[in-house]
């Protein structure tokens, strides 16, 4: 099953996957024809991010580094959850707004009322949505339809319910142990892409323990030999595993790597994006946009991975890039 969330980038990254071949187990490298990133004059000023808490930790990492470069700018980062970056953009309260899912329809139509126009909406890394157990637990994988099953209660998958670890073919221990659930909050980009790319918009169960942030859902999993959670793949500790991830029951199940989203056979890939408020035909802010360009260079895909996540390859860099001008 072709991933929705990663069809933005077209032709691109349909042509890069027949050419480009990744060992799943070598560690990942940026792609060798990424931009360097250039220093240029008459850089500074001050700029607010508000949004993902997915892209919190990539953000501080991406400052720090855009710093080394121009001392002087000073870039303050929050990170309560997507939802919160369309209003801040809005409200002129910020100039970067992260999020781990696109701008739904009625944040874009609000966008364009306080402006005349769409935002502009930048690609800067991918992710693999993974959803995972407790080191202890000896699952080896599920099927989308059984994820469905475990967290929904509307079953839009066409499964059954599923409470216990037994129901999912464990045994000793875990055959008749509650699945113990963590998720994310309504505010959060994360919550709302696994509630429409696993529950296909179903309902989550009330029993879902809904976290502030990745890093708790990924805690609460760790100390929960019951747990069963999902997070950004950029927030997975040695306390927890990650499950390889059928589309449908019997399918070839596959491990949330960089090969298996660059392809689409990982059924939970996405983008992750910065939002930016750009005039038509007019060129952003200079510091916004050398930001920006700073995130899609070598050096800022580099930070992709020392975070966890996965870089964008240098031919979908290079179309995120255009839309800078």
């Amino acid at each position: 099953m072709k991933m929705k969330s990663l069809k933005v980038l077209g032709l691109a990254l349909a042509a890069l996957v027949a050419t480009t071949t990744v060992s799943v187990a070598a560690p990942i490298q940026v792609d060798a024809n990424l931009n360097d990133y250039v220093k240029v004059q008459g850089v500074g000023g001050t700029l607010s991010s508000v949004g993902s808490d997915t892209l919190n930790n990539m953000m501080a990492l991406w400052v720090e580094g855009f710093n080394k470069q121009y001392p002087n700018v000073k870039i303050q980062v929050e990170g309560k959850g997507s939802s919160t970056a369309p209003p801040a953009l809005i409200e002129g309260t910020s100039q970067l707004g992260p999020m781990s899912r696109k701008m739904k329809d009625k944040e874009v139509q609000q966008f364009e009322a306080k402006y005349g126009f769409k935002p502009t909406t930048i690609g800067v890394a991918l992710d693999a949505l993974a959803v995972f157990v407790n080191k202890d637990n000896p699952l080896k994988e599920m099927s989308m339809t059984q994820v469905d099953s475990v967290f929904s209660k509307t079953f839009k998958r066409g499964g059954a319910d599923v409470t216990t670890w037994g129901q999912l073919g464990l045994a000793g221990d875990f055959a008749n142990m509650p699945i113990s659930l963590y998720g994310r909050n309504s505010a959060s980009g994360t919550y709302g892409f696994f509630k429409e790319h696993t529950l296909k918009k179903g309902d989550f169960k009330d029993i879902v323990k809904e976290q502030p942030g990745n890093a708790a859902v990924v805690q609460g999993v760790s100390s929960d030999k019951g747990g069963f959670g999902y997070s950004g793949m950029g927030y997975i500790t040695s306390d927890v595993r990650a499950l390889p991830l059928a589309g449908k029951d019997g399918e070839t199940a596959y491990a949330p790597n960089y090969e298996n989203v660059l392809s689409g056979n990982y059924p939970l890939g996405r983008m992750l994006y910065i939002n930016v408020v750009k005039e038509p035909n007019k060129p952003l802010p200079t510091l916004v946009k050398e930001f920006l360009t700073y995130v899609l260079s070598k050096e800022g895909q580099e930070v992709v991975v020392k975070d966890g996540f996965l870089p964008l390859p240098a031919a979908v860099a290079q179309k995120q890039l255009e839309l800078l001008n």
